[in-house]
């Protein structure tokens, strides 16, 4: 799959010839991108760079190294993204220019509230529900791990409706171990349109996912995140007391939720970590500014 991307790509741009390539994240196309630019001379701005899980057992973990390595300006969304690119001994064309995705939080915070309809239509009142998540290869194609988070979403959607939107390839292997029939009253939905999971995320009473993404979604809209990961990138949101990381053992996810349930439990992050609401400007004026 990467090595046809990295074709594909290659003809684009051989046909284009563009001044830069930007790239963004840390998936397989980012990985193609990045290659073939330098393969060909061009430079290469990385959004989102300098991000490290330390686990070399994810495939985005080597993307993420592989296109730092071969880019000419290295965007990062926090000041812990710009340090551990100074440990690896990068620092030319490193910016914290802040995290493009808390430009976008901001842009469709309250467009999504006006415009979704996903409460009504799934019978959810704002702060009585659960929102969950399931989709990396580590918890997915681990049945034992797989199991875990299926019981305790279960466990938690008898105290607490949880509504799951489903990856394609997560229903298929629930399918197939049967695990489904473990589910309990989980609300298993089919994926969902953006402004549906912003109204979502926005309302929920906890956030409880192994999406990157969606943990920084639910800091920057507040809401306490239980993180079913061994690690996570975000390391921020952990220190600030709004994301918990809890890896794939149902009695911890559980317990870790009872505990934020709470009245004691204090949302005390800041968006700001992430910049402030202008990092695409920023990224722009960066590109625009600087001569290949």
């Amino acid at each position: 799959m990467t090595g046809r991307m990295l074709e594909a790509v290659e003809k684009v741009l051989l046909e284009e010839k563009p001044d830069w390539v930007l790239i963004y994240g840390d998936t397989n196309s980012t990985l193609a991108g990045a290659l073939a630019a330098a393969k060909l001379h061009i430079p290469v701005a990385h959004v989102e760079a300098g991000l490290r899980s330390f686990n070399m057992r994810m495939p985005e973990e080597i993307n993420r190294i592989v296109a730092d390595r071969l880019s000419t300006l290295l965007f990062c969304p926090t000041s812990t993204a710009v340090a551990n690119l100074a440990k690896e001994g990068v620092s030319a064309g490193v910016e914290n220019v802040g995290d493009v995705m808390f430009d976008v939080a901001l842009f469709y915070r309250e467009r999504a509230r006006k415009h979704s309809t996903a409460l009504a239509s799934l019978g959810l009142a704002e702060g009585a529900f659960a929102l969950a998540t399931c989709h990396r290869a580590e918890n997915t194609d681990d049945p034992d791990r797989l199991e875990e988070i299926v019981k305790a979403l279960a466990e938690i959607s008898a105290s607490l409706p949880v509504v799951l939107p489903i990856h394609p390839r997560t229903r298929r292997l629930l399918g197939e171990t049967g695990l489904d029939k473990n589910l309990g009253s989980v609300k298993v939905v089919d994926p969902i349109p953006f402004l549906d999971m912003v109204a979502l995320e926005q309302a929920a009473r906890v956030i409880l996912t192994d999406s990157g993404g969606v943990q920084k979604e639910a800091f920057f809209y507040r809401v306490p995140c239980i993180t079913m990961r061994d690690e996570t990138e975000w390391v921020e949101t952990v220190e600030a007391g709004a994301n918990f990381l809890v890896g794939a053992k149902k009695a911890r996810i559980v317990d870790v939720f009872s505990a934020i349930q709470g009245d004691q439990f204090q949302f005390r992050g800041q968006p700001d970590l992430y910049g402030d609401g202008h990092a695409a400007k920023m990224i722009a004026e960066r590109i625009l500014g600087v001569a290949p």
